[in-house]
């Protein structure tokens, strides 16, 4: 399985592909599944910012349509605009919702360009459940 340092590797190289042409800020993510799959995404905007598609539920979403089934275990956030790049409230949530026990791993970039973890309950501790 695929550890912390690789995962952030695989979300910097789909930041590469992300469309911000309306922000200039671009991000890649790299979803990890207890299967051992990994699905990479980007953000893609557009002119109508509430149509954006965060990079973080772009590789959820590839997951899905990929038909995975397992439960989502790590996700990576890169940035090449900033370190430490936070998911959106609506991403915490998709996270919530495809997690193993909301017990997730969030890496970022840190300040040192090491590995910063937080876990879905820090970032999201009320969380909306059925």
């Amino acid at each position: 399985m695929l550890d912390n340092l690789q995962l952030l590797e695989l979300a910097k190289k789909a930041c590469d592909n992300a469309y911000a042409k309306y922000s200039n800020f671009h991000v890649g993510a790299c979803a990890l599944y207890e299967s051992g799959n990994y699905y990479l995404g980007c953000n893609v905007e557009n002119a109508s910012y509430g149509l954006t598609l965060c990079a973080e539920r772009n590789a959820m979403s590839n997951a899905i349509v990929a038909g995975e089934k397992s439960k989502l275990v790590k996700i990576a956030i890169f940035s090449k605009d900033r370190t430490n790049c936070m998911p959106c409230g609506a991403c915490r949530q998709w996270m919530a919702e495809f997690a193993k026990d909301n017990n997730i791993q969030i890496i970022l970039e840190s300040e040192d360009s090491k590995c910063a973890v937080f876990t879905i309950e820090e970032l999201l501790p009320y969380g909306f459940e059925l």
